[in-house]
């Protein structure tokens, strides 16, 4: 019932910044958890970070220390700063609460 607007996306060179957001029509506090996934040309969807409803969040290890996920269920709102971009951060990012409700995504390119 919930759909999810990615937004956010962009060409940036490497080294840059992005903050992805991903705004639910409903409400996200009943999820237990939310995550960003990320699809490159190619490759299978993998999942970059997760949040729980408490606040807990976890990384994948390529993204680790540079990505930081957020959420904020007033807003019903999920995000994702993505810093010391790499181009092979390329790719199509998603929010899901259980990787299989998608949103149209937004395409994140790194590239000089």
């Amino acid at each position: 019932q919930v759909q999810f607007v990615e937004s956010g996306g962009g060409l940036v060179q490497p080294g840059g910044s992005l903050r992805l957001s991903c705004a639910a029509s409903g409400s996200i506090f009943s999820f237990y958890y939310m995550g960003w996934y990320r699809q490159a040309p190619g490759k299978q969807r993998e999942l970059v970070a997760i949040i729980t409803s408490g606040g807990s969040t976890n990384y994948a290890d390529s993204v680790k220390g540079r990505f930081t996920i957020s959420r904020d269920n007033a807003k019903n709102t999920v995000y994702l700063q993505m810093n010391s971009l790499k181009p092979e951060d390329t790719a199509v990012y998603y929010c899901s609460p259980n990787g299989a409700s998608w949103g149209q995504g937004t395409q994140v390119t790194v590239s000089s």
